[in-house]
């Protein structure tokens, strides 16, 4: 599904109405007492805990009849396997996922319990590619790739479709950046539904190659990534990045130290359960990295493990 062209406006549109019966309208809550001029899109409290549900189920319910029922393939060591899970076991066709030794546990029940087949492979971009196209091969399915695919991203862009309807213009909003499918998503929604809004993109220090890449306008590796944002260790694709270049007014970096200070606050004064990928647009706040009187952002997400809380002891 990757070879096709770029999505529009008018693809985000047709996935709201596609993906309707299957995914959560997320709330979009605010705090001005602890948060003033925020507003947040809880996707968080998304099916599967992700925004992810999105995109995979815009992907899956997109296919013809005769390709859905060879099963869907993709790589990943989070939400977009439970999401992609999830969405298959929906229309009734096989998922085989892809994930990395050492992903999360949590990810990997979800996609277990969804009825997705799992393959462990090593740890390296090139080893998780390389295991999906022997099971495309093997198996006859599509790959649903997690970001670097035009269903995926249009689906991912109804989060801000919604979120237009529900909250007056903001100045800005941001957005977590892994692999960029979202913030693609969210900036081709943005420009057509609220025009004068900036779109800014927000992502770890410690895996800073979609700020790199998109001030240079060329594609930077992704170099050994350590962050505790686990979900934003991607690297953005050609796609994407074009995309970025062509909607997003800015990417900007922020430190593990206010990721995990902005996950406990979500935490402690929102009373909503966050992981740190969903919580960097926040400490792009804490750090005064964007201004503006109303800013828009998205939780993306809120598998954490309980158990291995970041700041516990």
């Amino acid at each position: 599904m990757a070879d096709q062209i770029d999505p529009g406006f008018a693809d985000i549109v047709t996935a709201a109405a596609r993906i309707a019966p299957y995914v959560r309208r997320t709330p979009v809550l605010a705090d001005e007492v602890h948060f003033p001029g925020l507003a947040f899109k809880c996707e968080n409290l998304q099916a599967v805990g992700a925004f992810k549900a999105r995109g995979a189920c815009n992907a899956v319910f997109a296919l013809s009849e005769a390709v859905a029922r060879r099963g869907v393939v993709t790589h990943s060591s989070g939400n977009h396997a439970a999401a992609l899970a999830r969405a298959a076991s929906l229309r009734g066709v096989p998922a085989h996922i892809v994930m990395p030794k050492g992903a999360p546990s949590i990810k990997r029940q979800a996609v277990e319990e969804w009825g997705g087949r799992i393959t462990i492979c090593e740890p390296t971009l090139a080893a998780r590619e390389a295991v999906a196209a022997e099971l495309c091969a093997q198996t006859g399915g599509v790959l649903v790739h997690p970001y670097d695919d035009p269903e995926v991203i249009a689906g991912q862009g109804t989060a801000l479709l919604e979120l237009s309807s529900e909250l007056t213009p903001p100045d800005v909003v941001l957005v977590p950046v892994g692999g960029g499918g979202l913030l693609a998503g969210t900036a081709i929604a943005a420009r057509t539904c609220w025009p004068r809004v900036r779109v800014v993109g927000v992502e770890p220090a410690g895996a800073d190659d979609a700020a790199r890449s998109w001030a240079t306008g060329v594609l930077q590796p992704q170099l050994s990534p350590v962050t505790v944002a686990d979900g934003l260790r991607g690297a953005l694709s050609a796609r994407t990045l074009r995309l970025a270049r062509q909607y997003v007014d800015d990417i900007v970096v922020v430190s593990e130290d206010s990721i995990l200070a902005a996950t406990r606050l979500l935490f402690d004064r929102l009373k909503v359960v966050v992981e740190p990928s969903g919580a960097v647009p926040l400490a792009a706040v804490l750090e005064g990295k964007v201004a503006g009187s109303s800013i828009a952002m998205i939780l993306t997400g809120g598998n954490v493990d309980l158990d291995r809380l970041p700041w516990a002891k």
